[in-house]
């Protein structure tokens, strides 16, 4: 108890019958409480005036309650578990539902060196920057330095964020979205916004950027801000749609000199450099004019000073980092081609001719014809794709055709033909475009279609749809490849650019596949949560036994991570961006992926120019500059442009004989287009090459990292911890548990009931891992999940309880004795739990927080003040000694009560012991977060004594 009559933060106190710990949320007279031993679930407030409080004292434990050699290691590890106030450098790690790979500290280990955090993660597609990104905002919350966190994400991964955060790191998040921000702005107050009310919030960036929000969102943003798919805020065109608004309010966050900014991409640099220093000046306005190329030694400082900034690994760097290996799959690619058939050729060289003759048509003006252009564009790439997404296009109105100007109808066709990396909001773009290029005046259509269209359109798009099944080869033969990767017990996803093709591939396959094949559709038709209600769906379906397969359009491509059901992806169109290729793959061939190998399959028409111009320029350079360096190396100028080049110069400019479908001078003009681009990109990865150091992080080596992950890992226990506590006390209680492969079966039918409510959605029968990734209907077991929880809550609480009723369903005990050969002489281990008031002061203001450190202390011979302390690690080693040799009950609680009766020479020892480790606390904390001591940011530690005996063990020689 403090002078004023207070409770100090981590003091015992009782009440309502049982000892408690106060928690730093406790104000004045309101009581925030912990039952000792117990957990978060089981927090409650007491008010002082109307309920007695009084200060306890942790009970030596029990001589009369012995156990045998398991009791030790059985309690010291349920309390490790159930601590979620660990004493170790990282405030985060006891709360979170995730073990972090060693890589993954990286990113928390460069945050923590800068103040405010100002961090670019842009490591590849599947290493985790979600986890990396939330385990920063999960630390600076629990240390106290930001109350308040807001996530902006394109709104298709909002679901998924707010299921991230709640069950991997407990932070509740609301959604503000078009479709929840009238909900949640229901009751608020006069001149009170919606994010002064709910302190953590994901936000639809392409809600929240328009001016009408954003002033709002800016004045009321938390002090942490996490923006996901980075890329989309980079600034570097003249054009002022959607990227433009991203950046203008990314900005104006960023403007605030105190605020957290934690920007998230796979893919940093579109190959823009202006594009790129935009993004970086959003970290530091210096950076805008950094040079290109940072290579060499005159650019040494400026590398050193942006790498504390910008992380960025490929799998290479991480695979195999501080002796921890991280399985990626292997990715297994090949390609399949197809022709077309006749009707469909003949079909082709029609809308060829069409696309040809009014793209080159010059009425009408500049702006007219560029209408006319994409117009045709789009309509190649439609007929490319499928007969229907032709159909849908032919008989649809062009979305440029209603624009007043070029850079307008430029601007719409990119998003509506191309594969706009930052896809804009208003829906996905995946719908199929229109081809009907006639201004709105020239008929009566009013919904988007050419009701009173041209008639020749309205007859290419009957041929279109008569071309559906039979004459279609380029379904023929998917159906068939894909069949072959169902019997090898694939489970694939099958891209497509539009919703008219997946709609059609879909149907056709429920009909062509195997019957115990499930497959789904999932576009932008569908909101966020049907769809991962969808996919969730076909997780089941796989759990059971049945074989399933996805259609989807690229509304799935990006930060969705599908690796848990599905291991195969078959590009059915081509993308036309090399990053939209990999983004796609990226979605099964990641960290978590249960399957050794994943397979990819590009698929593509040989006698379709359309495809092979894409391959050709695109996609296989991108695959052999990859190959190559062992990474990515974007296009170095916009993909769009290159692609809008091409398909201009032979839309436009070449005239002449000979086959239509495969376009007159087609090997020229690729020779033409195609020279400047790929040099331009092989310089671009030499320049690469030479600035490594700036892209993989190499600021914080390993050895920085080992020490505090050993701290850590020895205040709360690693993945093996878990796995042995959960293995021993199962059994304890009566579960059989089976080997089987890498995971475990676990059946509960003859624990008692108790156990079994711990988590009563379980079923009696389940089979469990203890590390990722784990496969369909395998559960992964985190110190968090209920069931490990609740299981070390109830070890703990049952130990620690006096009543008889509990005392003998207890498998662990406070107390035991054995004979063993791994002692010469009598040596005594001690569990002890030790309690911390962290305090942080910043400015003037304090705020105390709890840490408790679980500790293995031993020493030989007789409780007295002389006694011989051993090494903290040879106490480790002793815990797992093992019995030599019979001992009676009495004969254990007579060791036992020689120490709980010599106990008091002890406590000086104790007490040292809490005091270094109170020390070594406070070091960590100003180690991790050095860069805060230029901010007025300091730590105080101090150690709430008596430390807790929850344990006294006496190892005794071996019998002779």
């Amino acid at each position: 108890m403090t002078p004023d009559g207070s409770f100090a933060v981590g003091s015992l106190v009782r009440a309502r019958g049982r000892e408690w710990v106060v928690l730093p949320e406790s104000q004045g007279e309101l009581l925030i409480l912990r039952p000792l031993g117990g957990t978060d679930d089981e927090v409650a407030g007491v008010y002082t005036p109307l309920e007695a409080v009084e200060s306890a004292t942790f009970d030596l434990p029990d001589p009369a309650r012995v156990g045998d050699h398991r009791a030790c290691r059985l309690l010291r590890d349920a309390a490790r578990i159930v601590t979620r106030a660990g004493a170790g450098p990282f405030r985060s790690l006891a709360r979170i539902a995730v073990e972090p790979r060693p890589y993954q500290l990286v990113p928390l280990l460069m945050a923590l060196k800068l103040d405010p955090v100002r961090l670019l993660i842009a490591d590849d597609v599947g290493i985790g920057k979600t986890v990396e990104a939330a385990l920063i905002a999960r630390e600076l919350l629990d240390r106290g330095e930001v109350q308040r966190l807001a996530v902006l994400c394109p709104p298709h991964l909002s679901e998924q964020w707010q299921t991230e955060l709640r069950e991997k790191f407990h932070i509740d998040a609301e959604l503000v979205l078009a479709r929840t921000a009238s909900r949640l702005e229901r009751g608020l107050h006069v001149g009170e916004s919606l994010f002064d009310v709910h302190p953590h919030v994901i936000v639809s960036m392409d809600f929240i950027k328009s001016e009408q929000r954003r002033d709002e969102f800016v004045r009321a943003c938390p002090e942490l801000v996490i923006v996901d798919e980075a890329h989309t805020c980079a600034f570097g065109d003249e054009t002022r749609g959607g990227r433009h608004q991203r950046h203008q309010l990314v900005t104006r966050l960023a403007a605030d000199p105190a605020r957290h900014l934690i920007l998230v991409t796979a893919t940093p640099h579109s190959g823009k450099e202006d594009a790129f220093r935009s993004l970086l000046a959003l970290l530091d306005p210096g950076f805008a004019q950094l040079p290109d190329d940072l290579g060499g030694k005159a650019n040494e400082a400026e590398r050193r000073r942006l790498a504390r900034h910008f992380v960025q690994r490929r799998r290479a760097d991480i695979e195999a980092f501080l002796d921890t290996e991280t399985p990626f799959p292997t990715r297994l690619e090949r390609e399949e081609t197809y022709q077309l058939s006749k009707p469909y050729r003949a079909l082709f060289e029609k809308v060829i001719a069409y696309a040809r003759e009014t793209a080159q048509d010059a009425s009408g003006g500049e702006h007219r014809q560029r209408v006319r252009w994409w117009s045709a564009l789009a309509l190649l790439r439609a007929l490319a794709s499928s007969p229907m997404a032709a159909a849908a296009t032919l008989r649809n109105r062009a979305a440029m055709a209603d624009t007043e100007t070029v850079s307008e109808a430029d601007a719409l066709g990119r998003r509506t033909v191309l594969d706009d990396s930052a896809q804009d909001a208003d829906g996905e773009l995946d719908a199929a475009p229109g081809a009907d290029a006639r201004p709105s005046d020239d008929d009566d259509a009013s919904d988007g279609r050419a009701s009173g269209g041209d008639p020749r359109l309205l007859r290419l798009a009957r041929e279109a749809e008569a071309l559906a099944g039979a004459d279609d080869a380029k379904l023929a033969k998917a159906t068939a490849l894909l069949k072959e990767l169902l019997a090898d017990g694939q489970h694939p996803i099958v891209f497509c650019r539009f919703i008219p093709t997946a709609e059609y591939l879909g149907a056709a396959l429920r009909k062509a596949l195997p019957r115990n094949t499930e497959v789904a559709v999932v576009t932008g038709l569908l909101p966020p949560d049907e769809r991962e209600a969808r996919i969730a769906e076909l997780g089941e379906q796989r759990a059971q036994g049945k074989a399933i397969a996805l259609v989807c359009t690229d509304c799935l491509s990006e930060g969705m991570n599908l690796q848990e059901h599905f291991d195969a992806v078959v590009h059915y169109d081509l993308a036309w961006s090399p990053t939209r290729h990999e983004q796609r793959e990226g979605r099964v061939d990641r960290y978590g992926q249960p399957r050794p190998e994943v397979r990819v399959l590009t698929y593509y028409g040989t006698d379709n120019a359309i495809d092979g111009i894409v391959l050709d320029v695109l996609l296989r350079k991108h695959k052999t500059i990859r190959s190559s360096l062992g990474i990515s190396v974007p296009v170095p100028m916009d993909t769009n442009a290159v692609v809008e080049a091409i398909f201009e110069g032979l839309l436009l400019r070449e005239k002449g004989g000979g086959s239509q479908l495969l376009l007159p001078g087609l090997d020229a003009m690729l020779a033409r287009e195609s020279r400047q681009l790929h040099g331009a990109w092989e310089a671009a990865a030499a320049r690469e090459k030479r600035s490594r150091t700036v892209f993989a992080q190499e600021t914080i080596r390993p050895e920085e990292i080992r020490p505090e992950l050993d701290a850590a890992r020895a205040a709360l226990g690693s993945p093996d911890t878990v796995r042995t506590f959960v293995e021993d006390a199962l059994r304890a209680h009566g579960a059989v548990l089976e080997k089987r492969g890498n995971g475990l079966d676990i059946d509960l039918a003859r624990t008692p009931r108790a156990l079994r409510d711990l988590c009563p959605e379980l079923p009696d029968r389940f089979r469990a891992r203890f590390e990722l990734p784990v496969g369909d209907g395998v559960l992964h077991l985190s110190r968090t999940h209920p069931l490990v929880e609740g299981l070390a809550a109830h070890v703990l609480d049952t130990a620690l309880d006096s009543a008889p009723e509990r005392a003998a369903s207890a498998v662990a005990q406070r107390a035991g004795a054995i004979r063993t050969a791994a002692v010469a002489t009598r040596t005594t281990l001690l569990l002890c739990r030790f309690r911390f008031d962290l305090t942080t002061s910043r400015a003037g203001a304090e705020q105390t927080q709890l840490a408790e450190e679980m500790a293995l202390l031993a020493f030989e011979g007789a409780p007295h003040a002389d006694a011989a302390w051993l090494p903290p690690e040879r106490a480790e080693a002793l815990l797992a000694a093992g019995p030599a040799g019979n001992i009676s009950d009495e004969q254990k609680r007579r060791f036992v009560a020689a120490v709980v009766d010599g106990a008091g020479a002890l406590v000086p020892a104790i007490e040292a012991e809490a005091a270094r480790r109170a020390e070594a606390l406070l070091a960590a904390h100003r180690r991790v977060r050095s860069a805060a001591r230029e901010r007025r940011l300091s730590y105080r530690v101090e150690p709430q004594l008596p430390a807790d005996v929850l344990g006294i063990f006496v190892l005794l020689p071996a019998e002779p």
